[in-house]
């Protein structure tokens, strides 16, 4: 039992970032699409936008393969988007969803600057194609809004409206407008909490009528058969359009499914870290601004809930051992203490203690390892009190060898280094063999 808790432990503790980057939710982000300048608040047709607001889109970035099903808020995980000022909505032909949009209403004054939500599609099916949202860096078939597309608004500007090259929204919107096509469309679309069934009007932050600030929901539902991204390898989806001169902050929740053994499987990914059921995963990707910190787990300071690393957070890189001083292979160089590492005469976690602590049967024999874990390499110190014949074995945890080498008639203190960029992150057992015996150490590759 004891040799089944210090699995999980152990790779739970070590492996938690890598699990999660593994995991169909890769990461979340959110892409500065257009600051608005003077000419585009000349424009009342719209309603107005102010100058300086800035136009966000978030998107999710899953792993190949997986689709997006919905975005969703419940009583243990709301959904939350909020500003500091009004989110601006275009009361010409804005629309609560983007998959409600006609592609020429793009061409109209404000109308691309508009708040919405959808799960990927930007606009209705046009002839085969249908038109997604993509970032603009991997928009590669240029732009159908902005300058000569645009109309110029209600004061009919000569050069069209959008056409603010700001330096911090990267491309602008007359070079990439951020939309690509695919041939699939999505049907089965529901929604629930934002739009009155009775009346159609929505009055929440995504429709016109009433100027909010936020939009915050125990009971809101937004789904369809499913999307992926346009791009396969990057399937990076977007979710909303958001435009306010304020501060940004959201907490959103997804819906996602994927293939297992060809068995559809679905998970929610979650942005509060209130887990109540056993296909929920929490992430701090779901949650902005983001919040930085040691986000690398070679180091004590390493905090999951971080998404990017903060300089000088990371301080104190881990030493894993056992920290128990009356155990026989107390290590005082150690800072992380694993329980089941420690041995002591009688039990020593179904492992031989006369090979983790030699010293018992009074052999003169040793050998370190460092760093561990390791990444790329580590470096093998052996050393014994004649010259012997060394012999190592790097065993993954099935029992397959992976490294193996004999030294003839090695000096009293060998040392080498050995690759293991090839491969894969795990836990591996390293014996050594020389004229003393056997000894193995557990070695871990992240």
């Amino acid at each position: 039992m004891r040799k089944i808790r210090y699995n999980i432990v152990f790779i739970t503790i070590f492996f938690g970032v890598i699990q999660l980057a593994c995991a169909q939710l890769e990461r979340v982000f959110v892409e500065r699409y257009y600051v608005s300048d003077a000419n585009d608040a000349t424009d009342v047709l719209g309603g107005g936008v102010v100058e300086g607001s800035v136009t966000y889109r978030i998107f999710v970035d899953l792993a190949p393969g997986t689709v997006l099903k919905g975005i969703y808020g419940d009583q243990a995980h709301p959904f939350n988007i909020s500003g500091s000022e009004f989110f601006f909505n275009n009361i010409a032909d804005g629309q609560t969803f983007a998959k409600d949009f006609i592609r020429n209403r793009y061409l109209e004054n404000t109308v691309a600057l508009d708040t919405w939500l959808t799960l990927g599609q930007t606009a209705k099916k046009q002839g085969n194609n249908t038109y997604y949202g993509v970032s603009k860096e991997h928009d590669d078939d240029g732009t159908f809004i902005g300058g000569v597309n645009n109309d110029g608004g209600s004061e009919s500007i000569s050069t069209g409206l959008l056409i603010n090259e700001d330096p911090t929204i990267g491309l602008p919107l007359t070079v990439a407008d951020g939309m690509d096509t695919m041939t699939v469309t999505p049907v089965n679309w529901f929604s629930n909490g934002l739009v009155d069934f009775m009346s159609g009007f929505d009055s929440t932050m995504f429709g016109s009528l009433v100027p909010k600030t936020n939009f915050y929901s125990t009971s809101f539902s937004l789904s369809s058969d499913g999307v992926t991204g346009v791009n396969f390898d990057q399937n990076q989806i977007i979710i909303a359009q958001l435009t306010t001169k304020g501060s940004l902050e959201f907490q959103i929740n997804l819906e996602v499914e994927f293939e297992i053994d060809g068995t559809p499987t679905t998970i929610y990914y979650v942005g509060t870290n209130t887990i109540t059921a056993n296909n929920e995963i929490y992430s701090p990707f779901l949650s902005y601004p983001f919040q930085c910190g040691c986000n690398d787990p070679d180091y004590l300071e390493f905090n999951p809930s971080f998404t990017c690393l903060e300089d000088g957070s990371c301080q104190t890189p881990i030493v894993i051992g056992c920290l128990d001083t009356l155990a026989c292979n107390y290590d005082p160089e150690a800072n992380f203490n694993v329980e089941d590492l420690c041995c002591y005469p009688g039990w020593c976690s179904n492992r031989n203690i006369e090979e983790v602590c030699p010293k018992l049967k009074g052999y003169s024999s040793d050998f370190t390892t460092f760093p561990n874990p390791v990444q790329d390499a580590f470096t093998l110190n052996v050393i014994s009190g004649t010259n012997t014949d060394i012999e190592y074995i790097l065993y993954n945890y099935y029992g397959v060898v992976m490294r193996q080498k004999k030294i003839n008639s090695a000096p009293l203190n060998y040392s080498e280094t050995i690759d293991l960029s090839g491969i894969a992150q795990g836990i591996y057992h390293l014996r050594v063999i020389t004229i003393h015996g056997e000894q193995q150490q557990l070695l871990v590759k992240i």
